[in-house]
């Protein structure tokens, strides 16, 4: 099944279609790489067809990659690319023994459903003494394994040790860059998978690309403002993490988000458009929470619940879209309303 090294540097967690792509590009120039699968029986395959047709067809894994479906043996590595899907991230670092405190880079972008919580709060729950960071930005999976220019944010608490993994990690097509503002990293693909929900919609029925536009604009909008009630900063919402991913994933029908919201908006319910496929659009669990957590905050964003409330069933797309154009006129550089809620942490 494809050995692994004894004590490998590098580890790969999750053989989805994003776990797949990092152990690629990491194994592009010969670095040996663990790549774990949960089921035996895909890691079997993968190692021996050296490809994963169900999420990045035509991609060849690199010689120096071992693939494994022993989860001690990838957790022997002393850094740990995360790339689990965002409910699933607790129980695979629990059952993961992680006593020697390897770096943790998470790529998940959601939020825990019933926490409400950051992935670096669950890891930091799930795998104390496991120092953590988060990998997020523009980044298609089938992009990075092709080698593809791709740029993206890796934050750590510390600016040092964000940059430190951005020497292990940068591929000659691979640029992060670091910041030392994790929880801003993540606001971004939190909220980015939800508004790529909202601009499906838009664009299945038949809105028009100005619709579009405006959209991503007052969606921004939103997550700036969350961003900054939960401690983090406005100029990484207007990063790669933030603005450059809301870009990427609001305006492709690649993004798996996007194309659910343009099933949504064509009519289908989200039942129907997630039925036969087995990857995960992360907004669709993400939204309800994202919901809550800004009603807790105080924070205003009407768009997210919007796509909370039409995924729940709670609301027709028409009445949605009617209730967004009849919300209060105001001026554009009002400040949003948030409660009182001040930048610097995430307290009650």
């Amino acid at each position: 099944m494809g050995g692994h090294p004894a004590a490998p540097v590098i580890a790969v967690i999750g053989a989805g279609a994003f776990g797949t792509a990092l152990a690629v590009l990491l194994a592009s120039d010969g670095t040996p790489v663990v790549l774990w699968a949960r089921q035996a029986q895909a890691a079997a395959a993968l190692a021996e067809t050296r490809e994963n047709p169900a999420r990045l067809p035509g991609i060849r894994l690199p010689p120096s990659v071992a693939v494994t479906a022993d989860l001690g043996a990838a957790a022997a590595a002393s850094l740990l690319l995360v790339a689990v899907p965002a409910q699933h991230l607790r129980a695979v670092l629990s059952a993961a023994p992680l006593g020697h405190g390897p770096t943790l880079v998470l790529t998940a972008k959601g939020l825990e459903a019933g926490t409400g919580s950051l992935m670096t709060e669950v890891a930091a729950a799930a795998a104390p003494g496991c120092p953590a960071a988060v990998l997020s930005g523009p980044s298609f999976a089938e992009d990075v394994a092709r080698g593809l220019p791709t740029a993206v944010t890796l934050a750590a608490p510390a600016l040092a040790c964000a940059t430190a993994l951005c020497r292990a990690l940068a591929r000659p097509h691979f640029r992060p860059y670091a910041s030392d503002d994790p929880v801003g990293a993540q606001v971004g693909g939190v909220v980015k998978n939800v508004l790529a929900i909202a601009c499906g919609i838009v664009a299945g029925a038949g809105l028009g690309e100005s619709a579009r536009a405006a959209l991503v604009a007052r969606g921004f909008a939103e997550m700036t403002r969350l961003g900054v009630a939960l401690g983090g900063r406005p100029e990484t919402m207007a990063g790669l993490s933030g603005l450059g991913d809301l870009v990427l994933s609001c305006g492709s029908p690649r993004s798996r988000n996007f194309a659910l919201g343009l099933a949504l908006g064509q009519g289908r319910s989200a039942a129907e458009a997630r039925a036969g496929r087995s990857d995960v659009a992360e907004g669709l669990a993400t939204a309800p929470v994202l919901a809550a957590l800004a009603r807790a905050r105080g924070v205003e964003m009407p768009v997210a619940e919007a796509v909370a409330d039409l995924l729940a069933g709670q609301l027709a797309l028409d009445a949605a879209i009617a209730g967004l154009l009849t919300r209060p006129l105001r001026s554009e550089a009002e400040p949003a309303r948030t409660a009182g809620h001040r930048r610097g942490g995430r307290g009650p």
